[in-house]
Order: structure tokens, then C-alpha cells, then sequence
């Protein structure tokens, strides 16, 4: 008599199975369990592979050894080309290493990849399996961008199974190939539809397992839920070697930043320009943040950011005008509201003024500033008063540094290399918190001006 198959229900989240539906899960999820059919011959296949693999990486078994029994091998590293890519993967894409590519749709991730598979043909075979769109709609894409690759050594596939991909990276000899994407592609060791928490554990799985094996770097893009999340299992985190997110700001600034690296750190942050062109790296981010304006007018303070650790110059600009309405109103763009409103309560607290205007206020360049980036309080208040009062902060000036509640300016982190990068822009006069003070800080070439209260300030700009 055929046996019938094995129900299990799998959280959405982590990947974990229960043999009975219940309505949290242990990660702290609730109603994430799906039901999933498992027959008895795929149970007992994956029970065997579970017993003759040594983990993700396909490795054997064969018992324990000894620490010094192990062999060690340096992670080589193969420069792209991409200088942000490059330089947010800590020297380039590790050989043989399984990155996940993930971002909002019109992000640029297929853009991206297809920049950096072009360049890979040129070193190595190439090939670039696309799940969601055909070959002429990809090739379509390469010409329009212009890119430069190997004829010879890129190949094209249009495919959903990973067993029919790993046998052509086999047939092949591929080193170098992108997935687009992981919840489009399914495999015959696992049950479900494709994207669904089985198929998309069970293809990452299969797939790091042969790059391992067999020396091949890949790249998986993958989808993301409403949350800005990686959609799927919180399995496929763990499986991979490199989590990189493309956060999409207003306008065409793109930033790459690394969730998870197991071949560097995780503080760079790689800065594009989403064009006609592609995604182009941006060296010298300060360039874009900055308006280039050569006339100087009220409302307008410029400041030091950090972005992972990078440090970044922008320009706050600020506008006020008489309501016309009953209530003022306030606009914040790449800003957040809350934070205005405070530094606005301890403007009218400590310095007794009063904002009856429409206020806006605008970052340059389109960037959006964590609610964490405190540092940018001096320079707000700075724009603000330098609206209403009608007066201007000369453009060679830099302004940074956290406010309190009770008008003490309060220290930030990283201070000396902000203000190294404020004076290697041609930045004159530098106002910092007075508790981030440092002797290093007057070989610069640039006036340091070091403040404790919020009236200190004032009386200085004016």
C-alpha cells in the first residue's frame, strides 16, 4: 500500500517545521506556519543528504581533526571594476563565494549584475540565468547600456529548475554566474511552489552547495516584502556568504550597503547614480550632496554626515515664508519630521524664538538621513535662523554637531574624521562640539571653533 504523504507546516520567517499548525512560531512570529506536503521518498532522500553533507557548503564528513590538522587557505579576492561594489565588498567578490543581491523593485539590482557579469566574461565564463524575463529583453539591456563584455565567455539562460542550471554551470565550466532570481527558481528536493520557504531554502542550499564544490562565484538576487525585507525564509540569510541591499532614495542616488559579509566588514556603504548609463559609482559623494552654487543665501548650512565609515559632506537647505494659512506648516524633505519639531521646541524654549512661517527644508542630492544621524542638529537650527533672521553662513563653513533638549550641544562620533574630511574640501571654519575637540584638529589648515550651548553658536554665526 503507497504511503501517504507527510504534512508538516514551515514558518515563512525562519524555516522552521512543526509537525501541527500553532499560531506562533518559536522565532516570535505569528500565523507564519504554511502547510507543506512532503512525500515519503523525498523525506527519506533528504534525510540521506543530511547524513553524507557536512552543512551548506557540501563539505564531507569524515570525522573531527585536530586545529593544527586544518589546512588554511586565503579568501582571493577578484576586483570588478565597480569601485563602489568593490569597495563595499572589502576588495573586491571573494572566488568562490555566494552573495544575495536584494532591493525595492527598480532599484537597480538587474542593472548592477548585468554591469558586473559583463566585466566577469572579460576575466572568466560568465553566465547570467534570468527566471523572469526573456534573453532578448537581457541582451536588449546590454546594448542599451553599452557594456563591454566577452562574446565568447557570456553565456544567457532562460531557466527555473536548479538542477537544469547546475548542469549547464557544469557543462559549461562557468566561474562566474548570476541568479535573477532565488524565489523564481525551484528544485526537484523540495516541495511547494516557487518563492515558497521550502523551494527557496532547498535552492539556495543546492546551488551554494556546487559553487563550493567547485570554485564558482554567484550572485542571487532576491525579492523583498512590504518591511524592506528579504522575502522567503530567514534561512536563506544564513546560507549565503554576503547580504547586500540597495536602499533607493529620492531621485537617482542609489546606496549599496553589506547586511552580512563573511570576508569583511559590514560599516562601508558604496554610493550610485541610477542614469541612462546604468548604475554608476559615485567617488566622491560630497560632489552630488553639495548644490556647486557659487552665490551665497540665507537658509542654507552645510554639514557632516557618516554613512557606514564614510563621511559625507551635504547641504541643508532652508526656506521660510509668512502662513497664509491658520497653522504654519512644516515640510521636511529626506529629514525627519519629528526631530524638526524638537529643535524647533528648543529653539523657542532657550532662544525665545518664535516661528509663525511655513518652514521647508531640503537635503541636496536627494539622500535620506537616518533618525540616528544626530549630528545634523547645529546645522538645522543654523538654516533655520539664517531664514528668518535674513543673514548668511558663509559657504566655507561647516557646521556639526547634536543638541539637547536642555540647548547643551553634546558630542559625535567620529569627530576628527569629519572634520578631516570638512577641511580637505576647502572648508575654512569647521564649528564642532566643544567635548569633540582634539589637538590633531588645528594642522588642518581650517579655523576650529569649538562650542558647548546653543547660544555660543548663535552669537557666533551672527
Amino acid at each position: 500500500m503507497a504511503k501517504l504523504a507527510k504534512i508538516e507546516f514551515v514558518c515563512t520567517d525562519c524555516g522552521m517545521n512543526y509537525p501541527r499548525w500553532q499560531g506562533q512560531c518559536r522565532c516570535g512570529a505569528w500565523n507564519t506556519l504554511a502547510e507543506m506536503k512532503i512525500s515519503p521518498n523525498q523525506s527519506k532522500s533528504a534525510t540521506k543528504s543530511r547524513t553524507s553533507s557536512g552543512g551548506y557548503a557540501g563539505g564531507t564528513g569524515g570525522g573531527s581533526k585536530k586545529i593544527n590538522e586544518v589546512e588554511t587557505t586565503e579568501a582571493e579576492k577578484q576586483l570588478t571594476g565597480i569601485g563602489e561594489l568593490d569597495r563595499v565588498l572589502c576588495g573586491g567578490v571573494t572566488t568562490g563565494s555566494v552573495n544575495i543581491i536584494s532591493g525595492d523593485p527598480g532599484a537597480g539590482k538587474t542593472t548592477l549584475l548585468s554591469d558586473l557579469v559583463s566585466r566577469m566574461s572579460q576575466l572568466m565564463p560568465s553566465l547570467y540565468c534570468t527566471a523572469e524575463e526573456s534573453l532578448s529583453q537581457f541582451k536588449n539591456r546590454v546594448q542599451r547600456l553599452k557594456l563591454d563584455y566577452n562574446p565568447d565567455e557570456l553565456y544567457l539562460l532562460s531557466e527555473t529548475s536548479v538542477e537544469a542550471i547546475i548542469e549547464e554551470l557544469e557543462q559549461k565550466k562557468i566561474k562566474f554566474a548570476v541568479i535573477d532570481s532565488i524565489q523564481a527558481v525551484v528544485t526537484e528536493n523540495a516541495n511547494g511552489s516557487p518563492g515558497s520557504p521550502s523551494q527557496v531554502k532547498g535552492a539556495a542550499q543546492a546551488l551554494t552547495q556546487y559553487c563550493k564544490q567547485n570554485n564558482v562565484t554567484m550572485f542571487l538576487i532576491a525579492h523583498v516584502n512590504k518591511n524592506n525585507e528579504i522575502a522567503g525564509p530567514q534561512t536563506l540569510v544564513h546560507i549565503v556568504d554576503a547580504l547586500l541591499h540597495i536602499d533607493t532614495n529620492d531621485g537617482q542616488i542609489r546606496t549599496l550597503r553589506a547586511n552580512k559579509n563573511r570576508f569583511g566588514d559590514i560599516d562601508t556603504v558604496g554610493i550610485f547614480k541610477m542614469c541612462e548609463r546604468g548604475m554608476l559609482s559615485v567617488d566622491n559623494p560630497s560632489e552630488i550632496f553639495l548644490s556647486g552654487s557659487s552665490t551665497e543665501s540665507p537658509g542654507s548650512a552645510i554639514t557632516c554626515i557618516r554613512k557606514g565609515n564614510r563621511n559625507l559632506l551635504l547641504e541643508i537647505q532652508c526656506l521660510t515664508t509668512e502662513t497664509e494659512a491658520e497653522f504654519p506648516q512644516r515640510v521636511c524633505v529626506g529629514l525627519n519630521m519629528n526631530r524638526i519639531k524638537m529643535l524647533t521646541g528648543i529653539l523657542r524654549k532657550h532662544t525665545k524664538t518664535k516661528i509663525y512661517h511655513d518652514t521647508f527644508f531640503n537635503i541636496i542630492g536627494g539622500l535620506k538621513i537616518d533618525e540616528s544621524e544626530t549630528c545634523i542638529d547645529l546645522a538645522l537650527v543654523t538654516a533655520l535662523l539664517s531664514s528668518l533672521n535674513e543673514f548668511v553662513i558663509p559657504r566655507t563653513t561647516c557646521i556639526m554637531g547634536e543638541l539637547s533638549l536642555n540647548g547643551d550641544v553634546r558630542p559625535i562620533d567620529s569627530g576628527v574624521p569629519r572634520v578631516k574630511e570638512a577641511a580637505q574640501h576647502g572648508f575654512t571654519e569647521i564649528f564642532i562640539p566643544f567635548r569633540n575637540y582634539h589637538k590633531s584638529m588645528e594642522g588642518l589648515g581650517a579655523k576650529i571653533t569649538a562650542v558647548k550651548t546653543i547660544h555660543e553658536l548663535i552669537e557666533l554665526i551672527k
